[in-house]
């Protein structure tokens, strides 16, 4: 049964290990978290309980981010719909919001920054300003970044140096290091 003192997220995304974490960061900070791994599955939930926001990865097996987005603002126009992508690009984004998806992140994306996009999304609706949020530091964009691109090439220290122009030992001493804060 579903609670409505609490606002729901539906979280669809393929990736178990990402979903299953975003649904347990949401409901620590009091939120109701659904997931689905498919576009269909997604539409069945979002049928069964109304969530205040979902969150929805670009690229999936079968039916595409996309296709789920405008899917779910045919089912539901008050719902915010956030995309989430780890190829992201103009042309991708401008697509999604014709879709008819209210933001899009490029992971990673922590849940702070899902809810600072939500809050911002709600406010502009509502046609006020949105409290203000914090800008993360240089270094912890440069850390994230240094993480995507060896994420991409599978861990090898060697080929992420070399995509990002850096001696293989300098990107070894950032690695090392604690990621910077916000």
């Amino acid at each position: 049964m579903v609670e409505k003192d609490k606002p729901a997220a539906l979280i669809v995304d393929d990736d178990e290990v990402f979903h299953n974490r975003l649904r347990r960061a949401f409901e620590l900070r009091g939120w109701e978290a659904h997931v689905a791994a498919s576009g269909e599955a997604a539409l069945i939930c979002a049928r069964e309980t109304g969530p205040d926001l979902a969150i929805v990865d670009l690229r999936m097996p079968g039916e595409s981010g996309l296709d789920v987005v405008k899917s779910l603002r045919e089912l539901d126009a008050t719902i915010s719909i956030i995309i989430l992508t780890g190829y992201g690009s103009i042309a991708t984004a401008l697509e999604a919001v014709r879709c008819g998806a209210d933001y899009y992140l490029s992971k990673p994306v922590d849940v702070d920054q899902i809810l600072s996009t939500y809050e911002a999304v709600r406010f502009s609706t509502l046609g006020e300003n949105p409290p203000p949020t914090a800008v993360p530091s240089l270094a912890r964009v440069e850390w994230e970044h240094i993480q995507r691109v060896l994420t991409d090439c599978g861990g090898n220290v060697s080929q992420a140096a070399k995509l990002l122009g850096l001696h293989r030992r300098s990107l070894q001493r950032k690695l090392s290091k604690y990621p910077p804060r916000t």
